[in-house]
């Protein structure tokens, strides 16, 4: 049995007037789907690998806290992709052949949420740490934890959609998502930023109050900027608004995740 990691869009994106997004409360409502929209050849190629009874991590992607938020099972093995020439379908690919298929999917079954999601943010920080010296929160994992986690395709090659995941890196997210005791890093992100906001406001009336007995005494009035705090993406580097996001997979045939458009089986 292999172990594997898949990712989805958790939140709304319409493409071709379909929306896109597929949570681990979509994949709970459908318990199996079809796993359609891969048009990238090493994923592709990876699921041609799995088999039934394979065991998967369903990750959310492209969202503001990427991370581990399901366990699930591969219950059918690949088959030709036939949304792939269905010309209404978001991942529609004219090149394709029906008689010659390019693309293939599997079907996955939802086992179990996540006790505790497992961000994207927790896992780099663990992989940052040194191997001797686990983070106090999730010592639990110990030594050879930290090192699955670094070696883990997710924190070195984190873009592509359908990745491996090793035996010893399964047994630790596991540990992760049944025993919890870290605080969630976008509370955690959320309570700095409120209390930069405020030392902020602070620091502007201090200085202001500053200012105004400078003024009053001939000196000159003083600003202070606000700190503005960063929401950008775990998962991906900043890009200017008026660009389009990139496809997860970084390569000349990638396209987007995964996504939410067939109907349940």
């Amino acid at each position: 049995m292999k172990h594997w990691l898949m990712k989805a869009e958790p939140e709304s994106r319409i493409v071709k007037g379909k929306d896109v997004k597929f949570s681990v409360d979509d994949f709970e409502s459908m318990k199996t789907t079809p796993w359609e929209g891969v048009r990238n050849a090493e994923a592709r190629n990876l699921m041609k690998e799995m088999q039934a009874g394979d065991r998967v991590l369903f990750y959310h992607s492209n969202c503001k806290n990427p991370g581990i938020a399901a366990f699930a099972e591969v219950s059918k093995e690949a088959y030709p992709d036939y949304t792939a020439w269905d010309s209404s379908h978001p991942y529609y690919d004219e090149k394709t052949d029906q008689e010659k298929p390019k693309w293939y999917m599997v079907d996955l079954t939802l086992k179990a949420r996540a006790e505790h999601f497992v961000s994207l943010a927790l896992l780099k920080r663990i992989a940052a740490s040194p191997s001797s010296e686990p983070p106090a929160d999730v010592e639990y994992i110990g030594e050879e934890g930290v090192k699955a986690i670094k070696e883990m395709a997710l924190i070195n090659r984190g873009r592509l959609s359908v990745q491996r995941v090793e035996d010893e890196a399964w047994s630790v997210i596991e540990k992760l998502a049944s025993t919890g005791g870290w605080e969630d890093e976008a509370v955690k992100k959320g309570k700095k930023s409120g209390s930069d906001k405020s030392n902020a406001v602070k620091k502007g009336q201090s200085s202001g109050m500053k200012a105004k007995t400078a003024t009053k005494n001939g000196g000159e009035d003083s600003g202070v900027a606000g700190d503005i705090p960063d929401e950008a993406r775990e998962d991906k580097p900043k890009k200017p608004a008026a660009k389009k996001r990139k496809a997860e997979d970084e390569t000349s045939e990638a396209q987007p995740l995964r996504r939410s458009t067939r109907t349940r089986k």
